[in-house]
């Protein structure tokens, strides 16, 4: 006994716990469930009267039917049924195959509710010691991760336990199998003397034969049914009364009919325990014999899980390796049967045996690789897969695939179906995306044509982009957002065709890479050939598919190009039903089927209702209406910024293209090319041409009187012009010579000149623009939202304050606003800075860009000299004209005429002309300094003449006083505008003195010469009176 506790304390825990059914392996008490569970059902705890009765009415065959109808269960830690009734399993047991943990432990931790499924419970299906055991359900759940190295440690671990229980049970079998014997014995004497009992002498019975019958599927020792005196015959038969019930009768069964049933259930309690238990041998030399077979077959075995899991993480290599040992496997059986088969001898059961797991293996294995084969080609076909996620290599490229399918051997050439599928994809993309395109470009276009045009103060703002240095580089600068995001879909669209990084273009020459490479044998090196050289066939490539590969990629450029010069040549196209009626997707279901989906994406931008789609873009007459690549309302910048990059790319495809073999070999295709970038070219050159016009009549908005920083004599206005209009011009130089692709090396064959008919249209458009700001130079400057009314800001007495003015700081010096003059002389300024500085600048760039001269530059510039002296004529007329009438009206007065005969004052119409030219030259000296000699020298011949008229419409004579009052007004007025004199002027000067010497006598002329020095007296003293109110007009000194 201490020997046994010390054996079962050193055993595992869990062995311990279960064997004993206790929660601890220290119990404090014993367990009330022990207890219970030796009360029966049926049966009640005895009280001492129940005790007392039971003891009395004991017989000797009480132990017997207590043993017999009331067995408890002799094995530790089994469990009761549903109903009731115990079952000899376990409720947990070590898992057979020699894992740590328990059966039930490793369900629990795999989630399997095996306590709360009544199905699972009871049938004990994952339990080795129960007669349901499954063996494929336990594996699959307990062991579903185990590897095959796990596995087979299990089995060794079995086969041990095997072992060792198949002697335990050999033991015990052996020493009790003389008790079972001898309690038969008994049992068979006991019949017989209580069948003789109380019997009736008769007739000898001939003794009963009783046999050892093997149990077929037990192997143990039983008596057949029909020969057992236990037998259930007549069990349901009455007694024929109350007296014989205990009667040894042969209508009571001899007395044993109460006992009849448990000893049966008895019978069937020891089939079911020692069953199994004396048929352990003959399982156990079949589960050797297995045993062998599988570690002799070992590898056999393994080659399906081995080759399912190379196929998984997609290694090639050793998915091919395994293969080759499969197949040598399979080789080997076939060779086997084919040996017995010719020398007509017997095969043994180990060679069946491996000849048909063989057979099994290899039908997997074929069957794995057939669906990995068809996985393959559809991988092939389908070239628009995503790449291998990180980590897994190149697995899935297609010379990977190609390499392995040669490897494995095939029926069809996989490098001509992969290059066919690659044909067929680039063939359906090119088209689908052009049209894809096309469609979401006319749809933004409508939505666009169809608003509100971008607010006036927004459109001025990107004109005066190229004049801000800082906002010109940034492309939102450019354009309004709305008209920016049609340009850089249409930008996109032409990059996803035609660039050579992430374009069509790009895929196109790398798939004639490789089927260059493969035509010249470069990349079958490379490749394997198969078994035994089988896919060595499908390393050539005959001259007839080498023709065909060539016809094929010219028939893509020419798809290619064809779909870029229909973009810039055709109109917008009306039907935009792709959008809402895409073609189905379709899933290959062979090889030979290639399937591509390009619109795999979905912008919200191009969702809308079948029902009612984008309404066409209204026809208001606007150049941009007939071209589908220029988005409304897009000024000529945003233009040029993606037109130079879009023709960039077009210049580049072509040169890139024309470089490949088939396409230089191809008259046709340069043609075409060179009509492509031709055409291109004149399209957007017009579509640029006609927003410049436009911009150029929305420009002068652009004009906020804002001084130049360089000079204060002019506004901003000429500087923006000026910037805009080289920014255009550069632009346009750009996109009709292609400057970035003309300078590659073979590009001069496709890239031609501009014709003659660009260089006119963009002179003829740039004296276009010149004009329109000049009329609304022109137009602002009389007419503009700041004028004011100019009676108001012109001083009508010399006491009148000089408010109004603009000082060169660009603020006025009163609150009144900017008045008309003063935008006429800035105006006037501008005209000539723009006729002196700024047209022959954009002049000679347009010579240098087009390599032409400006034919029209005289008459450009003699148009300019007409708008300035439009201008000048606006400004002087006003003030001439007041002027004219104070000196009118001063001299023809009657008071006019001195009333002492030496006059010594100027008359006041004098000093109200020169305060009126003082105003003029403050007005002109603080705006615009340049522009004073020749406005003030024109006024001064204006006051002049006005002198002569005036002395002309006087009837009398001249007296010496009146001619001498004559002299002193005019020669003041000259002497004030002295450095203003101008040739006419004093022409001017001279036959007003030949009128008033017309008009004396000789007497009074020869006076006056007496009286000159007198009057040069005078007049130095009134100068010098007035030296502070005309002092503008003096002449002032050069400093330094």
């Amino acid at each position: 006994m201490k020997h046994y506790e010390h054996k079962c304390m050193t055993s595992d825990e869990h062995t311990l716990l279960n064997h004993y059914n206790i929660p601890s392996l220290y119990p404090t008490a014993w367990p009330a469930e022990k207890d219970e569970s030796d009360v029966s059902d049926h049966e009640q705890p005895a009280t001492k009267t129940t005790k007392l009765v039971h003891s009395r009415s004991k017989s000797r065959y009480s132990a017997l039917a207590q043993s017999t109808s009331d067995r408890r269960s002799l094995v530790p830690g089994s469990e009761k049924t549903g109903d009731g009734v115990e079952n000899l399993v376990q409720k947990d047991e070590p898992d057979p195959l020699g894992g740590p943990e328990s059966v039930v432990r490793i369900l629990r931790q795999k989630g399997l509710p095996v306590e709360e499924d009544q199905r699972l419970r009871e049938g004990n299906r994952f339990l080795l010691s129960s007669t349901t055991f499954s063996p494929t359900l336990y594996l699959s759940q307990v062991h579903s991760d185990a590897s095959t190295q796990s596995l087979l440690r299990g089995l060794e671990s079995l086969s041990k336990s095997i072992d060792q229980k198949s002697a335990s049970l050999k033991v015990l079998v052996e020493s009790n199998f003389e008790r079972f014997v001898r309690a038969k014995t008994t049992i068979d004497n006991v019949y017989a003397e209580m069948r003789n009992q109380g019997a009736e002498p008769s007739e000898p019975e001939r003794p009963r034969t009783r046999s050892r019958i093997t149990s077929k599927g037990s192997g143990h020792f039983r008596t057949g049914s029909a020969q057992l005196p236990f037998s259930p015959r007549g069990i349901d038969k009455p007694l024929p009364s109350d007296k014989k019930k205990h009667a040894l009768a042969k209508e009571s069964e001899w007395g044993v009919q109460g006992v009849k049933a448990p000893l049966t259930e008895v019978a069937v309690k020891a089939e079911e325990i020692w069953g199994p238990a004396l048929g352990g041998r003959a399982r156990e030399e079949t589960l050797r014999s297995a045993l062998e077979s599988v570690e002799r077959n070992s590898g056999i075995f393994e080659v399906g899980s081995v080759l399912s899991s190379y196929i998984k993480r997609k290694d090639y290599d050793g998915l091919v390796k395994e293969y080759r040992k499969a197949r040598g496997y399979a080789e080997d059986a076939r060779a086997t049967a084919n040996k017995a088969s010719s020398s007509r001898t017997s095969l043994t059961d180990s060679q069946v045996f491996q000849i048909v797991i063989t057979a099994r293996m290899w039908s997997s294995v074929e069957a794995q690789i057939d669906n990995f084969k068809r996985d393959t080609w559809r991988k092939l076909t389908n070239v628009e897969a995503p790449p291998p996620p990180p980590g897994q290599g190149v697995a899935d490229e297609p010379m990977a695939l190609i390499g392995v399918l040669l490897e494995l051997g095939v029926d069809d050439n996989p490098i001509w179906f992969w290059l066919l599928s690659r044909y067929d994809y680039l063939k359906t993309k090119i088209t689908a995306s052009f049209e894809r395109s096309r469609v979401e470009i006319e749809i933004l276009r409508r939505r666009l044509a169809n608003a509100d045009p971008p607010p006036s103060r927004m459109a001025i703002t990107h004109l005066k982009g190229p004049g801000d240095s800082v906002s010109y580089e940034k492309t939102q600068y450019l354009d309004h957002p709305a008209v920016l995001e049609l340009w850089g879909l249409i930008h996109s669209s032409i990059s996803n065709l035609l660039s050579t990084s992430g374009g069509l273009l790009g895929e196109m020459i790398e798939f004639w890479d490789q089927a260059q490479n493969f035509i010249d044998g470069q990349i079958q090196r490379t490749l394997p050939v198969g078994l035994d050289g089988q896919s060595r066939n499908h390393h050539r490539l005959s001259s007839d598919g080498i023709r065909d590969l060539e016809s094929g990629f010219v028939e893509l450029v020419e798809i290619l190009s064809e779909s870029v010069f229909a973009f810039f040549a055709d109109p917008p196209i009306e039907d935009v039903s792709l959008l809402y009626s895409p073609l189905p997707s379709t899933t290959p279901t062979t090889p030979k089927s290639a399937v591509f989906a390009p619109f795999a994406h979905q912008d919200s931008r191009f969702k809308f209702d079948a029902t009612n789609p984008p309404p066409p873009s209204p026809k208001r007459g606007e150049a941009w209406e007939s071209f589908a690549f220029w988005p409304p309302y897009s000024n000529a910048l945003s233009g040029i910024y993606y037109l130079d990059r879009i023709m960039t790319l077009v210049g580049s495809a072509a040169t890139e293209l024309v470089a490949l073999r088939p396409v230089s070999s191809s008259p046709k295709l340069h043609e075409s090319f060179k009509a492509l970038i031709a055409g291109a070219r004149e399209r957007c050159v017009s579509a640029l041409l006609a927003a410049w016009t436009r911009d150029a009549e929305t420009f002068f908005p652009v004009e906020n009187w804002t001084r130049s920083t360089e000079r204060l004599d002019i506004t901003k206005l000429p500087e923006y012009f000026m910037a805009y209009e080289r920014s255009v011009l550069s632009g346009l130089q750009k996109i009709a010579y292609i400057p970035d692709v003309a300078s590659r090396a073979g590009s001069s064959r496709l890239i031609t000149p501009p014709a003659a008919a660009i260089g006119t249209s963009v002179r003829r458009d740039l004296n276009k623009t010149i004009w329109a700001v000049l009329s609304d130079m022109i137009k602002e400057s009389e007419n503009g939202s700041l004028s004011n009314d100019t009676s108001s800001l012109r001083p009508t007495d010399a006491t009148e304050s000089l408010s109004g003015l603009t000082l060169k700081n660009g603020h006025t010096t009163g609150g009144r606003e900017m008045s008309r003059d003063v935008r006429l002389l800035l105006t006037m300024s501008n005209v000539k800075y723009l006729q002196s500085e700024v047209i022959p600048q954009l002049i000679n760039e347009y010579e240098i860009h087009f390599s032409t001269n400006f034919t029209d530059r005289s008459k450009t510039l003699k148009e300019v000299s007409q708008v300035e002296a439009k201008l000048f004529k606006s400004y002087f007329s006003p003030s001439a004209s007041k002027l004219s009438s104070v000196i009118y009206s001063g001299i023809t007065s009657p008071a006019w005429v001195p009333t002492t005969d030496r006059p010594t004052e100027l008359r006041p119409y004098v000093y109200e002309a020169l305060l009126l030219l003082v105003y003029i030259h403050t007005e002109i000296s603080t705006n615009t300094p340049p522009l004073l000699p020749t406005i003030i020298s024109y006024f001064f011949e204006q006051i002049v003449m006005a002198f002569l008229s005036a002395f002309r419409a006087r009837t009398d004579r001249y007296s010496l006083a009146a001619l001498m009052q004559a002299t002193l007004d005019v020669e003041f007025v000259a002497s004030i505008l002295s450095q203003y004199t101008t040739a006419k002027a004093s022409e001017l000067q001279s036959q007003v003195y030949q009128e008033l010497d017309q008009r004396t006598d000789n007497s009074a002329r020869m006076r006056l010469q007496n009286e000159l020095p007198e009057m040069r007296a005078i007049l130095k003293k009134l100068r010098e009176g007035t030296r502070g109110e005309f002092a503008c007009f003096k002449k002032q000194r050069t400093k330094g």
